[in-house]
């Protein structure tokens, strides 16, 4: 199949909200069929990373916190930004897990890399599976976090997949992905 790259033009840009977690941008484009969209809002992230991480004794580490964008308790991945000093994405992810769930080592490889929203979202999501993690420190939670930790088998995890009970999309996406590859061994 052969396709024809075709880049917008940014005509100007301007910035509107500028913090470390989040910026908004306003541009001004011009598409290559010539059509004008004079306010595109680019919002610009840093990447972050999830894990599916699974225990020696083949339970996934689960984290459960307050949602309030949607106001419930969720079921999610252990998930994070990755921050500037960390050297690649595996380091926050490695970062992420033992600060939030007390869980590290084991064999790490990146799953797979997606979008939230290639459409107006400057960042990936890097996610990770990490097979053989043990538990070897304590949580340390950062003050803005508030979650509990879950160790669940296989089948649980596809419940809540199939339930709707894992609704955060860049979790629910490697977490089928595991799943479908795991039918295909079978």
């Amino acid at each position: 199949m052969e396709t024809k790259d075709e880049a917008w033009q940014v005509v100007s840009s301007k910035y509107l909200f500028r913090r470390p977690w989040l910026t908004v941008r306003c541009d001004d484009m011009l598409l290559p069929n010539g059509n004008h969209i004079p306010e595109y809002y680019i919002l610009e992230y840093p990447d972050w990373v999830n894990t599916i991480a699974i225990t020696r004794e083949e339970k996934f580490v689960f984290v459960r916190q307050f949602r309030p964008g949607i106001g419930k308790q969720l079921y999610e991945l252990c998930a994070g930004v990755c921050e500037k000093e960390d050297a690649s994405p595996l380091v926050s992810a490695q970062r992420e897990l033992l600060e939030e769930t007390g869980y590290g080592n084991g064999n790490w490889q990146e799953y797979m890399v997606i979008s939230a929203n290639p459409s107006t979202h400057t960042n990936l999501t890097h996610c990770f599976l990490a097979t053989d993690v043990e538990r070897v420190d304590i949580q340390h939670l950062e003050d803005t976090e508030s979650l509990t930790v879950h160790l669940l088998t296989f089948e649980e995890v596809q419940e809540l997949l199939k339930s709707n009970q894992i609704i955060q999309a860049l979790h629910a996406a490697p977490l089928w992905k595991y799943v479908a590859e795991q039918k295909q061994m079978k």
